[in-house]
């Protein structure tokens, strides 16, 4: 059996017509038919009941079909990364999520670019969703997000948490207030700007996730496309939102930011890398990384490469 008997089959499992498949495959219909016929031999087993029309699967077929699409996908995701692999030497490129950019990520890529001067690095705006398939079909080799998504294919590193604030106008009450905490119960009531609306899953369903694991509800909330609207709405009086700590020197003499009690609410920063990729380029990165940390005083637990 070969992939392009996969191929075939996927096609007239598809198309539900051997004439059809033909034409999307570029083959005439006799060869297509033949080598459907010849995966049928092989396996023992009829997967495509020719009497009906237009064309069904059989109980085997559709049991072989949702394989046969399994083991092409991951068959053209080694390909697309095998091809990324081979280009690495030469650049990098990095995918991030926006809140993570305004961190310490400006301070891990200068460091790296000193210990790689020759490295063009390359970097991509993709939120925790994408970073994934960004690595899967080689248009980023790492990513750092703030998500967990299971994938065979993917390593995820949480490098450390980072404790998230709430974002309040400087005239609301809160802040009137001179509360020095809050905690999650706070907020059920109050107007919250979630971001960003897509794609999705986001940070909006993080942070609804928080809510519902302390079986609270976030009474009011409105989606916005991205964390400075949040922040603008914020400084202009119209809700509350939640950001990483990091970001709390934005617009600061609009908004003030308080955080939550005892610092128990966090947000992960994960480093995400293709399985199999354990370059000398990923290994600098994750060090460096580690590095800048130190510096900063930050708890994490280190991981390897």
């Amino acid at each position: 059996m070969e992939l392009r008997h996969l191929r075939y089959f996927v096609a007239v499992a598809e198309e539900k017509s051997f004439n059809k498949a033909a034409t999307r495959l570029y083959i005439s219909q006799p060869p297509l038919s033949r080598q459907i016929k010849q995966l049928e031999d092989e396996v023992g087993v009829t997967l495509i009941d020719r009497e009906n029309r237009p064309l069904k699967l059989t109980e085997a077929g559709e049991f072989f079909y949702d394989h046969a699409i399994e083991i092409l996908k991951k068959s053209d995701d080694l390909r697309a990364m095998t091809i990324r692999k081979g280009n690495f030497d030469n650049t990098l490129s990095i995918g991030f999520v926006s809140s993570i950019l305004y961190g310490l990520l400006p301070k891990v890529i200068a460091h790296f670019r000193e210990a790689y001067p020759n490295i063009e690095i390359k970097l991509y705006e993709l939120n925790s969703w994408q970073q994934t398939q960004g690595l899967i079909d080689g248009k980023i080799d790492v990513g750092f997000g703030r998500l967990l998504f299971e994938d065979a294919s993917i390593r995820r590193m949480v490098l450390r948490e980072e404790s998230l604030v709430v974002a309040v106008p400087i005239g609301h009450p809160l802040a009137k207030e001179g509360r020095t905490s809050l905690r999650l119960i706070d907020l059920t009531n109050e107007n919250l700007l979630l971001y960003p609306t897509a794609p999705r899953p986001s940070f909006i369903d993080y942070v609804l996730e928080l809510f519902e694991a302390r079986k609270l509800k976030a009474n009011y909330f409105t989606e916005v496309r991205e964390l400075h609207v949040a922040l603008g709405l914020v400084a202009a009086g119209e809700g509350l939102t939640i950001v990483p700590k990091t970001l709390e020197h934005l617009r600061n003499q609009e908004v003030t930011y308080i955080p939550f009690e005892d610092g128990l609410i966090t947000s992960p920063i994960v480093m995400s890398v293709r399985h199999f990729d354990k370059s000398e380029l990923l290994k600098t990165l994750l060090n460096v990384t580690y590095q800048i940390y130190d510096a900063e005083g930050f708890d994490y637990k280190k991981e390897r490469i």
